[in-house]
């Protein structure tokens, strides 16, 4: 069988010292969970965060839109490209993952809502319940354990879209459409590395009891991986439906 080939849309550039130089970006974190399979893709990496976004659909047979620090909720470079060739993927069931900012740019895009969490950032690790089960979600597993680094939230799903999985601090964590469309609150992709980084220089913005939770919550152990096999599970299956 060809590789899938996966375009994936890059929507942060972290340029810190402490965080931009010292790991591999979005894309390459996602192309490392990937890579970890059996399955092999074949990579295009679209820089949205400074403009680009796919022109041609059939250019890749599924894309990902990664996470990003920056909110859906504000104007950016990108924006009205980025959500309608959401609004294009979905006309045209082509398949699609999105990931934390990836995710709110779905919902925003399709019809949904997307507000800012009067309680701040919810950090850590925390356990996703997955209500409904398919097939591409393989191996089995009802709870996955993984990484959330967030401010932003789904507040209601698109018309025409099913929740999947809800969290603590997450209503809407994950949710599909159809069988091209799936999405995730979470980062499967993270370290626990890069995690702690991240938390780091986050604590600033955070209380000292969700600091606190947050360093407690990273004690535990992740599941990016198993959900890195649903995704590559999903897009073969949309793609075999086609």
């Amino acid at each position: 069988m060809n590789r899938i080939r996966l375009g994936i849309l890059q929507t942060n550039h972290d340029k810190s010292v402490e965080v931009g130089d010292a790991f591999p970006d979005d894309a390459h974190r996602f192309r490392d969970l990937f890579d970890q399979q059996d399955d092999r893709f074949r990579y295009r990496v679209y820089m949205t965060i400074g403009g680009e976004v796919p022109q041609h659909l059939d250019d890749n047979d599924a894309y990902l839109i990664t996470g990003s620090p920056l909110s859906v909720l504000d104007r950016h470079v990108f924006t009205d490209d980025l959500l309608d060739f959401i609004r294009r993927c979905d006309a045209a069931k082509k398949p699609l993952v999105g990931a934390c900012f990836g995710h709110q740019a779905i919902a925003l895009a399709l019809g949904g809502e997307v507000k800012r969490s009067d309680d701040g950032y919810n950090v850590g690790i925390e356990t996703n319940h997955f209500t409904t089960q398919h097939p591409w979600m393989n191996p089995k597993a009802s709870e996955l354990s993984l990484y959330m680094f967030h401010e932003d939230y789904v507040s209601a799903l698109p018309p025409g879209c099913e929740r999947l999985a809800h969290s603590a601090r997450c209503a809407n964590a994950s949710f599909t459409k159809g069988q091209h469309i799936l999405t995730t609150q979470a980062h499967p992709e993270f370290s626990h590395e890069f995690m702690s980084c991240v938390l780091r220089y986050t604590e600033s913005s955070m209380s000292e009891a969700q600091v606190t939770d947050a360093w407690q919550s990273l004690k535990q152990q992740t599941h990016g991986r198993v959900f890195g096999d649903w995704c590559t599970h999903f897009f073969k299956q949309a793609l075999s439906s086609q």
